[in-house]
This record gives C-alpha cells, sequence and structure tokens, in this order.
C-alpha cells in the first residue's frame, strides 16, 4: 500500500496530478480542498469551527484509511510551508500514521513559477473541483499573500525522506508528471 503526498504551493497542478494518478494506478485522491470547500459552508477560514472540522475531516479520513487493507494507494494533496514547524510536525504525523500501518510513504514536491501557477489557477478543471477557487480575483490574490509570506518549495535538499522526489512540472503535462512519478517510485 501506498502513500504518495503531492505537494507544491497553490496552482502547481497537485490535484491535476492527482487525478492522473489516482486513475493509473488505482488509487484514492483526496485532494486537500475536499475538505476545506466542505468546511467553508459552516466557517470562514482561519476560524476556530474552521479549523476544528477541516482538520476532524482529515484525520477521519487518514485514519480509516490507513487502517483499511483493500486500497492499494491514497493520494493527498497539501501546500506545506517548509518554514513552519507545525506543518513539518503534521506532515510526521501523517506519515507515521500510515507507516505504523504498513504503508510506504513517498513525498512528490511539485515547482512552477508563479507567473506558470497564476495561469493555472484560472484553468477549468481547477474551477470545476475547487468551488472556493472561483472567485479568480480572491483566488489570484491569496496565491501571490501566500507566495511572499510562506516558503512552499525547496532546492530539493530540505526532505531528507528516502521516498522523495521533486519536479518542475512549468512545462509538463500532468500525465508526463504522473508518468514521471509512477516510473521514479516503481508504482504499478
Amino acid at each position: 500500500m501506498n502513500f504518495l503526498l503531492l505537494t507544491g504551493p497553490p496552482a502547481v497542478g497537485k490535484m491535476t496530478v492527482g487525478q492522473k494518478l489516482a486513475k493509473q494506478l488505482d488509487y484514492k485522491l483526496f485532494h486537500n480542498h475536499h475538505s476545506i470547500d466542505l468546511t467553508l459552508n459552516f466557517f470562514s477560514w482561519g476560524e476556530v469551527g474552521f479549523k476544528k472540522i477541516n482538520e476532524g475531516i482529515r484525520q477521519l479520513i487518514f485514519k480509516t484509511v490507513a487502517e483499511d487493507r483493500t486500497l492499494k494507494g491514497f493520494i493527498f494533496t497539501l501546500v506545506w510551508a517548509f518554514d513552519l514547524q507545525e506543518d513539518w510536525n503534521y506532515v510526521e504525523d501523517i506519515k507515521k500514521l500510515f507507516e505504523t500501518n504498513g504503508w510506504t510513504f513517498h513525498i512528490v514536491e511539485l515547482y512552477a513559477p508563479v507567473e506558470t501557477r497564476l495561469a493555472r489557477n484560472k484553468t477549468e478543471n481547477r474551477l470545476i473541483h475547487k468551488a472556493s477557487k472561483r472567485n479568480i480575483a480572491n483566488s489570484d490574490k491569496n496565491l501571490l499573500k501566500l507566495e511572499e509570506g510562506y516558503e512552499m518549495n525547496t532546492d530539493g535538499t530540505k526532505i531528507k525522506e528516502q521516498n522523495y522526489l521533486r519536479i518542475d512540472n512549468t512545462n509538463l503535462s500532468a500525465e508526463t508528471t504522473a508518468e514521471r512519478i509512477i516510473q521514479y517510485f516503481g508504482l504499478k
């Protein structure tokens, strides 16, 4: 059983690559907006209620999936702020949960420059699957704010995991990126 964490800044292509991987590998995809957009129906981003519900949904899914023996694989997407220790701890907690239950944990870091991501922020697939991104002006503003405020990519040397891959997918299709991931980790 394989766990794939797809990380990178907003609109880098995590969900779209995850969709291609899920289809090719028969894995289940849980992109971070599955819980975010549901929770936004009840509370605004950053409110205590938002954090409790969003994280509660994620923890229930993680625990249930980690303990399941019928799934071949699971993909989760996450914007990881590498300059925040709490984000490192969060990823480590997920990793421990899955590895304790016999899963192999993989990290894929996707990179594309901000100009590319601003263009991808408006794609039909993104807007169909992420209701909170449909206000393009607000979504672009949030993307730029996060870009200025956090380190969401590394130079490829910060993550010391054995099962780690960094891909610059600026000029790659989601299909090509997914194929590189499959080949690199020897996934079937």
